[in-house]
């Protein structure tokens, strides 16, 4: 194994730790201090050198095991991204800084992520407002939604904030990138859904069958498409169709493919690619023409015109 891919898997395992560390709500050690008036639950935790506590709630035994298991597992991940980081340091490797523009799309790419999700989640038949989306984003609890579709909002913005942790974005739009936003976006209905599909798919409404694909064909066609001589947005546009075409994994196909196209577009400092809430039945008539051989330049028109987010 080369250095090169060596520190590549070991960003990307930076990355997905401090996605999840940033999704606990609390950190610290959990303390119980008590009163006349009952018993309550607060964080300790040390910040700049001080040591202060944060007030979570009234005691309960159920909250309070739950903020040992917070617990726990923030120091599992600071170990892991410790190790993580000392062993980057033996192979040479030293982050390096994105450019302005770069730094542009990033908070461009962030300030309109529940937006970016709430479209996602449209074009895969989610049923939710843009209101309840966001109370979801938001680790926020609502009704009428299915765990299902709870599941896929959540596991989009785990995948986006993957792409959007500034060492994974600096690194190349790659396989590999792909696979791990394949597992994000697939988290808790696949026991492994970033690897490659070995059984037949067929694709509703459509006379197209993808063939089963072979790893390696994958990983070069790749490397081929982002190598090809041609604007950021064609290249990202070929990325995207391409993964939705092929159906790598057996799930999830189109989630992945837009953020893997958003990875390598946002790297460019080029905006954002993605389908409108408005345009959404009318990109699935085009990909259906797309996937049976006709229109290709109709649909990448398309996408550039409605979808190609610029700041």
């Amino acid at each position: 194994m080369t250095n090169m891919y060596r520190i590549q898997e070991l960003l990307r395992a930076k990355a997905s730790a401090e996605a999840e560390l940033k999704l606990i709500p609390y950190s610290g050690t959990p303390e119980i201090k008590e009163n006349a008036s009952g018993k309550y639950l607060y964080m300790r935790k040390r910040e700049l050198g001080k040591v202060k506590s944060v007030y979570v709630d009234k005691y309960s035994q159920e909250l309070y095991d739950t903020l040992l298991r917070y617990s726990k597992r923030s120091r599992e991940l600071n170990k892991q991204i410790r190790h993580i980081n000392k062993e980057l340091a033996l192979l040479g490797y030293e982050s390096r800084e994105i450019t302005s523009r770069v730094q542009l799309n990033l908070d461009f790419a962030r300030a309109n992520l529940k937006a970016n999700i709430y479209d996602q989640a449209v074009l895969e038949g989610v049923a939710t407002t843009f209101p309840q989306t966001e109370t979801i984003i938001d680790n926020g609890i609502v009704s009428g939604v299915t765990a299902t579709d709870v599941q896929k909002i959540l596991n989009l913005k785990h995948a986006w904030e993957f792409i959007l942790d500034k060492d994974v974005l600096l690194s190349p739009s790659d396989y590999y990138v792909l696979c791990n936003v394949a597992q994000l976006v697939n988290e808790g209905f696949y026991y492994n859904g970033g690897k490659i599909r070995s059984v037949p798919v067929k694709i509703g409404g459509c006379s197209y069958t993808p063939p089963i694909p072979n790893e390696t064909d994958v990983m070069q066609d790749i490397s081929e498409l982002i190598n090809r001589n041609g604007s950021p947005i064609d290249v990202a546009i070929s990325l995207c169709l391409y993964c939705m075409k092929t159906q790598i994994f057996n799930d999830g196909n189109k989630r992945s493919a837009v953020i893997f196209a958003n990875h390598f577009l946002i790297g460019k400092g080029e905006g954002l690619l993605v389908i409108p809430e408005q345009n959404v039945e009318q990109f699935k008539k085009l990909l259906v023409d797309y996937y049976e051989g006709r229109n290709e330049q109709t649909i990448r028109q398309f996408l550039i015109e409605k979808c190609w987010r610029k700041f």
